[in-house]
């Protein structure tokens, strides 16, 4: 298996189970590239959209559920508004919408592609979002118009096919447009520490764990240059909090424990939370990219 970003050959890295959701019982292999760092599911199943239950996406029960939502992400169009201030945005994945609610308050034009049924048909009928269904966002890239953002909040290290995505997603961005990706970092102490029982490795639903570097420079030669990368975000520091919980509770050896193995985990997060703030180590990292107009 040679890696899909710099063309080397892949080593075994780890072997783990779907710890986070228990859908199956399966054993996931990941590489790892000893060139750059990027990490691959070698097994990916073919019915990959079976380990995504039912229940994936929180489930809204009214309208005030998707307002709380909205209290919780109103970083990330704080984060948005930082560098653009009008335009369209579309969101790749956007469950039930959040982000695209607050969007669409701050003046902003919005439209979505999302593979969940329910998920499109609650943006369409109750927030008035343009949605397309499509579990290929490539395909579904071609009948929207170029927004002027692309966003992609923790959805990236679920496509099989990250790059081929990036790339329609730079052919299809307004001139001096940006993309948006905000994903797991492969490179975090948590992983180092946790391995296997590490949450954000959520096998087999993450298929490529991608270092900043990497994806910086896949972007450079698609003529985007940084614009931000960020460890430390509010979101991404939520993850940092999210990583020890749950990682702890992965290391339960009886269901009954994992809730106070979440409450000490979140105990040894807070003392540890130093390790996360070491540059680059972090959970997770957001990153916006510019095109020159």
């Amino acid at each position: 298996m040679n890696c899909s970003a710099c063309g080397d050959r892949m080593e075994p890295f780890l072997t783990t189970r779907d710890r986070n959701r228990a859908v199956s019982n399966d054993v996931f292999r990941y590489k790892r590239c000893p060139r750059c760092g990027l990490i691959s599911l070698a097994n990916v199943p073919e019915d990959l959209g079976r380990y995504y239950a039912a229940d994936y996406h929180d489930t809204p029960s009214s309208a005030a559920d998707i307002e709380r939502g909205a209290l919780h992400d109103r970083y990330k169009i704080d984060l948005v508004r930082s560098f653009m201030r009008r335009g369209r945005i579309l969101e790749i994945g956007p469950g039930w919408g959040a982000f695209c609610l607050l969007a669409t308050r701050a003046g902003f034009g919005v439209e979505a592609i999302e593979m969940e049924s329910r998920c499109v048909e609650f943006l369409r009928s109750q927030l008035g979002v343009r949605a397309i269904r499509s579990d290929d966002a490539v395909a579904a890239l071609q009948r929207v118009d170029s927004p002027d953002l692309i966003a992609l909040w923790h959805v990236f290290e679920h496509m099989r096919d990250p790059w081929k995505l990036l790339e329609a997603m730079a052919r299809k961005v307004a001139s001096g447009g940006a993309l948006l990706v905000a994903t797991p970092n492969p490179e975090a102490t948590q992983f180092r520490l946790f391995g296997s029982f590490w949450t954000h490795l959520d096998a087999p639903r993450h298929v490529h764990l991608v270092p900043s570097r990497v994806l910086s420079e896949r972007m450079a030669k698609l003529g985007f240059q940084p614009e931000l990368v960020t460890y430390g975000d509010p979101g991404s520091l939520g993850w940092n909090d999210f990583g020890w919980r749950f990682s702890f509770a992965n290391l339960a050896p009886l269901p009954a424990l994992k809730r106070p193995m979440r409450l000490a985990g979140r105990l040894v997060g807070k003392l540890a939370a130093p390790l996360d703030q070491v540059k680059g180590k972090g959970s997770a990292y957001t990153a916006v990219f510019r095109r020159a107009a």
